[in-house]
């Protein structure tokens, strides 16, 4: 755990990357397995993560984000793009994948299906895409986490417009939405940020032992 606060402390929201610096495609892989094995809402993981190294593509998506360098100059850019729409096809399609893992009768697990699909569809529709939405900060957190242990910068970003990153990715047609951007890669260091002390609050401001 010590080793864990201690990438916390090593990581910053990076404003410069070093374009010349490309992550492996073995760290990408491993960042990609936690990302995978994040935890989500009931387990369903309503959202999708598309991985952007197409140079054109970028460069697009760094006008729809304000003009901001990380967009083109970090190694990758990742988007968490959750689903706008949730249906008993989520539940079904979780459950057979769970049957199959499991290696157990599908029909087993018909009263978790019938509970999730009950519960969801209590959900009023214009709040099942801020549900989702809120599903991919935990999958940001396991990407931080793990390019922290590996010494790989990430800036998490929601300075982005979404309507334009959903045209440019064709998400729209995929019933998903641009929630996050995570440009991935190394600091460059001409990056003064990295030297400044994080700013946090202290303990006794932050938590509340009742």
């Amino acid at each position: 755990m010590s080793q864990f606060n201690e990438n916390a402390k090593w990581r910053y929201a990076t404003k410069k990357f070093d374009a010349s610096k490309k992550v492996s495609a073995e760290d990408l892989a491993t960042l990609k397995e936690a990302i995978r094995l994040s935890a989500s809402s009931f387990g369903l993981q309503l959202y999708k993560v598309i991985v952007v190294e197409n140079p054109e593509v970028r460069a697009k998506l760094k006008e729809a984000s304000w003009g901001q360098a990380q967009v083109v100059d970090a190694s990758h850019l990742i988007v968490f793009a959750n689903q706008t729409t949730v249906t008993d096809a989520d539940v079904d399609s979780y459950i057979q994948n769970t049957a199959n893992t499991r290696n157990i009768p599908l029909d087993s697990l018909s009263g978790f299906s019938d509970y999730m699909k009950s519960t969801i569809k209590n959900i009023p529709d214009e709040i099942k895409p801020i549900w989702t939405s809120k599903q991919t900060y935990i999958a940001l957190s396991n990407l931080l986490n793990a390019a922290a242990e590996l010494k790989i910068d990430v800036t998490p970003m929601e300075g982005f417009v979404a309507a334009q990153y959903n045209e440019i990715l064709g998400l729209d047609k995929l019933n998903l939405n641009a929630a996050l951007v995570a440009p991935i890669g190394y600091r460059h260091e001409e990056d003064a940020t990295q030297h400044a002390a994080k700013v946090r609050k202290s303990n006794q401001d932050l938590f509340i032992t009742i």
